[in-house]
């Protein structure tokens, strides 16, 4: 039966179908769908976990004691998760187990663009890489069969634009099942991984490297296309699709499987056409290995713009049918186009619609008439901004103030950076504010620090980072913004919601007890609502005055969670307002300049959008003037 699925809703469903009974994650886009759409299937368990080397460990647990698991997680959430990922990839495992990283290639939410397909190769575990929805699902299917028959984890590594793309999915109605074990497996020589086993191990390793690649020259998704031999593509992935649409005519080698590569049916590939390139996303993964087999690769006549890179095709971000034929005209593969002007309309762009003369490709006819491009739409740009009435504004609001140095992390509040707040100085990776900042005193910088960190971040990485700060006696305050959610990835639930994936109501977490517990001062932890604004700012100069660390917790829910909605009370502006342009400076964008101006400065007046504004006083705090109505004035001055 065919469904229209997303590569992660038809990764989801594979999953179920193959027969897996554990899933744990930690949500990252473009990975967070799977989990979401897994954790209803029938007979599973799911969980967001408190970070992606927990997420993975369970999943490890699971597949040791004879359940098959998969753990999901963005590209950088391997990098927290490579200890465990090492670890298992050393011992094996008794029932399969996925390893779900997806690759975000031109960074669309992500802080860096790394290729985990040298993850696989480094730590010696296959990895297969889907090129559309089906692909998604057939492959994720087909990992669990693979783990099991090499002993081995798998890595199916999915990127953004296979996870976020509907396709027709060709799905299963049975789910795969397997018999539960008597017991739990004992096999310390495996599963203990000291010193001595560990070197007993790694013999085993390289020989199931051997056996992989073995089977990577039959594995069916290895895929030989043959229609001339004019010129043959490598290909992998999402690339597939655009060497099917700029080079319709060309002969392509389509691999499933990328590591390990199947180094046969690469050379009697290359041996059957007379120019052979590789197209691939990001790193020369593939192309390398290529080229230290001694196979020739096409070289441009030009050399490529990163040199010692890849020859032809970009390095960086993701491709598409536009770049892929402009770097294909640039390396001689394919005759400059020709482009017709639409008239009354803008300079004609390049378009990935217009067809290319298609002269010196077999097959083809070199009189087909090129299309005219589609008229090109102007977009204002839209910057990045904190939504109206998010709780985390007025403390950046009050640090920009205060003038002080901030270390930020990962989540909404990244977005702190942005004007006109600008309070951020540093934005590294999950967890890292607090140790950043710590770093930077113990440097000996003059000036304060703060770290600033999310609920659901601090529970991921930042506990053992706080930690660290008071064991040190570190000069940092920390400020930990509760939301109530998860929210950059979309409000999934964390140890603070009170409510697991799976919608089952648990313990909710209090981060002030967790704090409090690993021994900080009565006075040095304190919590306050984060829409008061007056509170913040007293409680951070006080504590600024005085050295030593301590923990400011802000806490007021998301104002996008259907609870915060349904107390929307817009503000109004009054006569009062001057123009003073303070209320500007909070970056909300229900607060608007008027085209009316004060008479005495000739500055725009505030006005503030009704349709936007969420009520939640920030504005009205921070008006010098009390121009700005609270909500209780709004009513009265109606």
């Amino acid at each position: 039966m065919q469904r229209l699925l997303s590569g992660n809703e038809a990764i989801a469903r594979a999953a179920w179908e193959a027969g897996a009974v554990v899933g744990a994650g930690y949500p990252g886009t473009p990975s967070t769908e799977i989990l979401e759409v897994f954790a209803p299937s029938p007979d599973v368990y799911a969980e967001w976990s408190p970070n992606e080397k927990v997420a993975l460990d369970v999943a490890i647990g699971a597949a040791i004691a004879g359940r098959r698991a998969f753990a999901t997680m963005k590209h950088v959430g391997l990098n927290v998760a490579a200890d465990s990922f090492w670890s298992v990839a050393m011992t094996g495992i008794e029932a399969g187990l996925v390893i779900v990283s997806a690759d975000d290639p031109s960074l669309h939410s992500s802080q860096n663009e790394q290729d985990n397909r040298l993850f696989a190769r480094w730590a010696r575990v296959p990895c297969l890489d889907p090129a559309d929805s089906q692909d998604a699902h057939d492959l994720m299917v087909v990992a669990f069969d693979i783990s099991e028959a090499f002993d081995t984890p798998v890595l199916l590594r999915p990127t953004t634009r296979v996870c976020h793309t509907s396709s027709p999915v060709e799905v299963g109605e049975i789910r795969r099942t397997r018999p539960v074990p008597d017991s739990y497996v004992r096999n310390p020589a495996k599963y203990d991984m000291a010193p001595a086993n560990a070197r007993a191990r790694r013999p085993v390793i390289e020989a199931r490297v051997e056996a992989l690649a073995a089977y990577a020259e039959t594995f069916p998704f290895n895929r030989v296309e043959m229609r001339g031999t004019s010129l043959g593509i490598i290909t992998t992935g999402v690339a597939y699709q655009y060497a099917r649409e700029v080079f319709p005519d060309a002969s392509t080698l389509k691999l499933g499987m990328v590591y390990p590569l199947p180094r046969g049916l690469i050379a009697d590939f290359a041996a059957a056409v007379d120019t052979l390139v590789v197209l691939e996303e990001l790193d020369p993964f593939v192309e390398d290995q290529v080229r230290l087999m001694g196979i020739e690769l096409y070289e441009p006549p030009t050399p490529p713009t990163y040199p010692h890179t890849k020859s032809i095709f970009p390095v960086i971000g993701e491709l598409d049918p536009s770049s892929v034929r402009a770097a294909a005209i640039a390396a001689g593969l394919l005759p400059a186009s020709t482009i017709t002007a639409v008239p009354d309309a803008a300079p004609a762009q390049p378009d990935p619609l217009v067809a290319l003369s298609s002269a010196g490709m077999p097959g083809a006819a070199a009189s087909e008439p090129a299309r005219k491009p589609l008229p090109v739409l102007a977009v204002a740009p839209r910057p990045p901004v904190l939504c109206p009435g998010c709780p985390h504004r007025s403390s950046f609001y009050i640090l920009h103030k205060l003038g002080v140095t901030v270390n930020g992390d990962i989540g909404c509040y990244t977005l702190g950076m942005a004007k006109p707040l600008e309070a951020l100085h540093t934005a590294g990776c999950m967890g890292a504010s607090i140790a950043v900042a710590h770093g930077g005193v113990q440097a000996g910088d003059p000036g304060r620090h703060v770290a600033v960190i999310g609920d659901s971040t601090f529970f991921h990485s930042g506990i053992p980072a706080l930690l660290n700060v008071l064991y040190n006696r570190s000069n940092v305050v920390t400020i930990i913004m509760d939301n109530r959610i998860t929210g950059m990835t979309g409000h999934q639930e964390n140890p603070g919601t009170g409510q697991t994936l799976q919608r089952q109501q648990t313990v909710e977490v209090d981060i002030e007890r967790i704090v409090r517990a690993i021994g900080f001062p009565d006075d040095r932890v304190v919590t306050i609502p984060s829409y008061d604004v007056k509170a913040l700012e007293k409680q951070l100069k006080s504590w600024l005055k005085a050295d030593g660390p301590a923990v400011l917790i802000t806490k007021q829910e998301c104002a996008l969670l259907p609870t915060a909605k349904a107390t929307y009370e817009p503000l109004a502006v009054t006569d009062a307002c001057n123009g003073c342009t303070i209320c500007f400076r909070i970056g909300c964008p229900a607060i608007l300049q008027s085209d009316a101006l004060d008479e005495r400065t000739q500055r725009p007046l505030a006005l503030i959008d009704q349709q936007l504004c969420t009520g939640c006083e920030i504005c009205a705090h921070v008006c010098p003037r009390d121009a700005i109505l609270f909500r209780e004035q709004v009513a009265a001055h109606v």
